[in-house]
């Protein structure tokens, strides 16, 4: 076998020299850790799937009897009706009234706050008509069981709590059952501004109730989107209504406007409840 001359030696060996840096070069790590407002890691792949939390399996039976419940008051989306099959609502209570999780009504939730009626959470969700697709906004994280509908039903959700211990608490319980930063963005601060960076949303969904429609909602609502919010003072019954974006601007010919039903809902803290 004939030789190679030593130039080209030291030229063969020189690359694999610089191969082998390239290979073992390292990323540096994060430096901070993530606020509530900072994009959240994402989880590294996994060789089985992550099991469920157990509060999926829990109480299954009374679930489904809500849920013949509320089919029986008219909402009648599959989609609707099986998330909230899934969303085991008595992980987003205080224990005190975990006990009455699946009955049909709004219960207190700590800092003058309430947890929807599921009837309510179902009726408004089916009148947003969620899709896999969508973006979806919730102004009013409250305990989480809303957001975790909506991230059952959508391809990404984003959601914001006035109320810092709220939020916390929100945060805890969506997070430990499975509701991650690729799913299921959250942030403390003021609903009234939306969430801007993250504009347009398909769906908008308000679960408390400002005196009139905060225009940063509308501004942030895409074409087609749907925004369902109550509206009206809190001493009085409020409007739920329906808010359909069907041409560019906030001229008044741009939204159609449908009135639902009314409703009682804690007000909208921060700029729009002032």
């Amino acid at each position: 076998m004939k030789a190679a001359p030593p130039g080209a030696v030291m030229k063969w060996v020189g690359l694999l020299g610089l191969l082998l840096v390239a290979c073992t070069r390292r990323e540096p790590a994060p430096s901070a850790t993530p606020t509530l407002d900072a994009p959240e890691p994402q989880r590294p792949p996994q060789a089985t799937p992550v099991p469920a939390h157990p509060a999926f399996a829990e109480r299954v039976e009374e679930r489904e009897a809500l849920v013949r419940s509320i089919t029986r008051d008219g909402v009648t989306d599959e989609r609707v009706l099986a998330a909230l099959r899934r969303v085991p609502r008595h992980a987003f209570l205080p224990e005190p009234v975990r006990d009455m999780a699946y009955a049909d009504r709004a219960l207190p939730i700590g800092s003058g706050q309430t947890i929807s009626q599921p009837f309510i959470v179902a009726f408004m969700t089916e009148a947003v008509r969620p899709k896999p697709g969508d973006k979806c906004l919730e102004i009013g994280t409250g305990s989480g069981y809303q957001a975790a509908v909506l991230a059952e039903l959508c391809q990404r959700t984003w959601s914001i709590e006035y109320l810092p211990e709220l939020a916390d608490r929100a945060r805890g319980a969506l997070r430990g059952l499975g509701y991650d930063g690729s799913r299921l963005r959250l942030r403390t601060g003021d609903g009234y501004v939306g969430w801007p960076e993250a504009q347009p949303f398909d769906v908008i969904v308000v679960t408390a109730a400002p005196e009139k429609v905060p225009q940063p909602l509308l501004d942030q609502l895409a074409k087609g989107g749907r925004l369902v919010i109550p509206v009206g003072p809190h001493e009085e019954a409020q409007a739920l209504e329906l808010w359909t974006r069907v041409s560019a601007g906030n001229a008044p010919d741009a939204f159609e406007r449908k009135r639902l039903l009314d409703v009682r809902f804690v007000p909208f803290l921060g700029d729009a409840g002032r």
